[in-house]
């Protein structure tokens, strides 16, 4: 219990500095960002940031979705992954 409420108190505070994302420049990999329209675990925000500062990604947000998005719709997720890995 208490490792997660350190956990959760750690993630709550702001990151240092002007660019606090500056470090998701140095991923290389091409990268799927996926959310929820109605994610409350993940912000859907925090994949906007993402997929800004993460050189060669892509965001899909998924309308009337929650945090399990390609759960939700299994069929569009599977026809997004499969083109993201094709490209």
């Amino acid at each position: 219990m208490m490792a997660r409420l350190e956990a959760v108190t750690a993630y709550e505070k702001a990151l240092p500095g002007d660019n606090p994302f500056a470090y998701l420049n140095a991923i290389t990999q091409p990268t799927l960002v996926l959310n929820g329209e109605d994610d409350i675990m993940i912000p859907t925000i925090n994949s906007w940031h993402l997929s800004r500062n993460i050189p060669n990604a892509q965001l899909i947000i998924y309308a009337d979705a929650g945090h399990g998005a390609q759960f939700q719709y299994p069929e569009r997720f599977l026809k997004h992954a499969i083109q993201f890995l094709d490209e």
